[in-house]
């Protein structure tokens, strides 16, 4: 699959200019490399919206949706950094999503990223079924992979927002489409967004540029793999 791994966690936010440039370069210098460090971690990716919102969207991979409970990702979450705590406390209109990989099609990763969040609302087998055959890359020029994740509702909790409060989205769905470029994403994103039998399932649609992407690979020497 060209997308690694069985979990994935999507998280997206947006900051106040007056702390941007902190909470990027707490971002690039700490945050993802403490993420993709944890037992179960395969990779990282960082964007930012050319035409969406929240500004601001990562998606990590992991081995298995598990590692996305684990006492691993659980001590992690439980013993953030000042740095970190501090930046998190800054968030604005978190999204934070524990979700698993439902399929991948294609090969490869792209610089740019299309974001379709869905809510179903009854026969998801016959969604999901429709939006195989829809995520589709190989006759689309410049669409390298296709994706869909079904969050987990008693997981999918934004680490800012009160526990207790409702969370309608938490059961969400999300297409993704990876690309080369931002301009090969809107023909794609229409199969899904145009699609009679599937836009009153539609909530949102964005597109997001490739900033840093960090695979486990990628860590230092002395880091825990």
């Amino acid at each position: 699959m060209p997308m690694a791994g069985k979990g994935m966690l999507l998280t997206s936010m947006d900051i106040d200019a007056a702390h941007e440039a902190e909470f990027n370069r707490w971002y690039d210098r700490e945050h993802l490399e403490e993420r993709v460090a944890i037992d179960g971690f395969l990779e990282a990716r960082r964007y930012v919206a050319d035409d969406g919102k929240p500004k601001y969207l990562s998606l990590y991979s992991t081995a298995t949706f598990e590692v996305l409970d684990s006492p691993a990702y659980r001590t992690a979450l439980a013993n953030q950094t000042e740095w970190s705590k501090a930046n998190i406390a800054r968030f604005k209109n978190m999204i934070r999503v524990v979700a698993r990989i439902t399929f991948s099609r294609g090969v490869g990763r792209g610089a740019a990223l299309g974001i379709i969040r869905l809510r179903p609302a009854g026969g998801e087998d016959k969604l999901r079924t429709v939006l195989h055959a829809l995520l589709d890359p190989a006759d689309l020029d410049g669409v390298i992979s296709m994706h869909l994740i079904q969050s987990d509702p008693a997981l999918s909790k934004p680490l800012t927002d009160d526990a207790t409060a409702s969370n309608p989205g938490a059961g969400d769905w999300f297409a993704l489409i990876d690309a080369t470029g931002v301009d090969a994403v809107p023909k794609a994103a229409s199969r899904i967004v145009d699609n009679a039998a599937i836009k009153p399932f539609v909530v949102t649609n964005g597109v997001y540029r490739l900033l840093f992407d960090l695979a486990k690979s990628d860590l230092p020497s002395d880091l825990p793999r």
